[in-house]
């Protein structure tokens, strides 16, 4: 939870800020990552390093990069937390939908959008994390 706090600020700036300085490479880039992740969560029913993938180039599509600096000191942490957290691989996939709107925020350069969606997947992390917390 301590590290979704961190998440949860970071990511929340960096896909708004990636709605305002985005470009259509950056947005390809999104979007081709966004793919991948629907493609293997359809396939697998989740999706972790593709996951990862696509939030890392929404930080990427920011342009400031003390996001990717941040990132990658919490890379590890993350990392190991996403390869399967749990031990349940159906883990946050109530949010799976809402990474669509996301990318679709940040191509329509809609910022207050983009946050709102960013939230609102953190949110459902978080409420499996109480409840799978809880429950163990």
């Amino acid at each position: 939870l301590q590290t979704l706090e961190v998440r949860r600020g970071l990511e929340t700036e960096a896909g708004a800020l990636a709605a305002l300085r985005a470009t259509a490479g950056d947005l390809e880039t999104i979007e081709a990552g966004l793919i991948e992740m629907e493609r293997v969560h359809r396939a697998e029913g989740t999706a972790g390093p593709e996951a990862l993938a696509f939030h890392l180039s929404i930080y990427d599509a920011c342009r400031n990069p003390l996001f990717g600096q941040l990132l990658s000191q919490m890379r590890g942490a993350f990392a190991s937390f996403w390869a399967k957290p749990f031990d349940r691989s159906d883990f946050a996939r109530r949010s799976f939908p809402l990474h669509r709107p996301l990318f679709e925020a940040i191509a329509r350069h809609d910022p207050d959008k983009a946050r709102h969606f960013t939230l609102a997947i953190l949110a459902i992390v978080a409420e499996d994390i109480d409840r799978l917390s809880s429950a163990s």
